[in-house]
């Protein structure tokens, strides 16, 4: 695969799986404009640009509809076009549903869902007037099994397919493809806090036997933005290692 030539957005990505998308893609030969809600540190940036790519990157809340359009604006006056998209901000409220508070709710569906919706907006058009662009969301395989304790969290997962599906519908005819990675669960910070008695009932799912690393993810993403997948679109890829 060869992503030279590209510019890739990758949102959510100062730490865990987009950090971990956005190398691959450095190996890739993809320049990059990555986006977190929190600082990016220089030690991620350096990591990146150790690939000879050109890297910027923002602080950005998705859910700011302004500050999406002028980062986007930003990206685009820079580099001359955005080629890939990968959606991959989010954040859990778990909780009950009976113990859901209001703002747990509409806060990951604020960041999940309506994130997803204000960056894919700022960025469609120029993708529309180059008749080409690569769109990847990321959704969970909870968003297809449900999960005790997330409900807010699962119906952004599973809302973000259909969200996939008709957007592939209305732009494929332009040269724009969107499709969407589930990863199952991924040995990240958020698993790794988990107890040993936890671990284990997550493992006891999964035929493989193991929890996925992030590389599986970006493997997967990688593969749906080049062109060895020009040809797929308004698909689910499932990476979870059999648990769904």
């Amino acid at each position: 695969m060869n992503l030279k030539g590209q510019t890739a957005l990758i949102t959510g990505a100062g730490r865990g799986i987009g950090k971990t998308i956005a190398a691959k893609f450095a190996k890739l030969g993809s320049d990059l404009a990555i986006v977190d809600m929190n600082p990016i540190s220089n030690n991620v940036l350096r990591e990146i640009e150790q690939n000879g790519t050109k890297c910027l990157s923002y602080q950005l809340d998705v859910t700011d509809v302004d500050e999406v359009d002028s980062v986007v604006k930003k990206i685009i006056d820079e580099t001359g076009g955005i080629h890939i998209l990968v959606n991959n901000a989010g954040i859990t409220q778990d909780n009950l549903f009976m113990r859901m508070k209001p703002e747990q709710w509409l806060q990951v569906i604020d960041v999940n869902l309506n994130g997803v919706f204000h960056v894919t907006k700022a960025v469609i058009r120029t993708m529309v007037k180059q008749h080409s662009g690569r769109i990847v969301n990321i959704s969970s395989v909870v968003g297809f099994s449900g999960n005790p304790g997330q409900v807010n969290y699962s119906s952004t997962k599973s809302g973000l397919i259909g969200f996939t599906k008709s957007l592939s519908r209305e732009v494929g005819t332009r040269g724009i493809t969107v499709n969407a990675v589930a990863p199952g669960f991924i040995n990240t910070s958020m698993t790794q806090a988990l107890n040993e008695n936890q671990q284990q009932a997550i493992l006891s799912q999964i035929p493989l036997g193991r929890m996925g690393e992030a590389e599986d993810i970006a493997n997967a993403v990688a593969f749906l933005t080049s062109d060895e997948a020009s040809y797929i679109t308004g698909t689910v890829l499932h990476v979870n290692g059999g648990m769904y």
